[in-house]
């Protein structure tokens, strides 16, 4: 698996179906087969970087 925001593979599951990219500090999660991704905050909370790609790209 790669990251679609920055293509790298650098990615580490931090759950059931959540993965983290360590090099753009992307959370992922996927669900039937489409990841969803998102950007921490500082404080902690995270923003939907979804509609930023097409379904296509999120799609493994």
């Amino acid at each position: 698996m790669h990251c679609p925001n920055c293509k790298s593979k650098n990615i580490g599951q931090i759950g059931n179906q959540h993965y983290y990219c360590w090099d753009c500090y992307i959370e992922l999660m996927l669900e039937n087969k489409v990841l969803h991704m998102h950007e921490v905050e500082e404080d902690g909370s995270l923003s939907s970087l979804d509609d930023i790609f097409a379904e296509e790209e999120r799609t493994i």
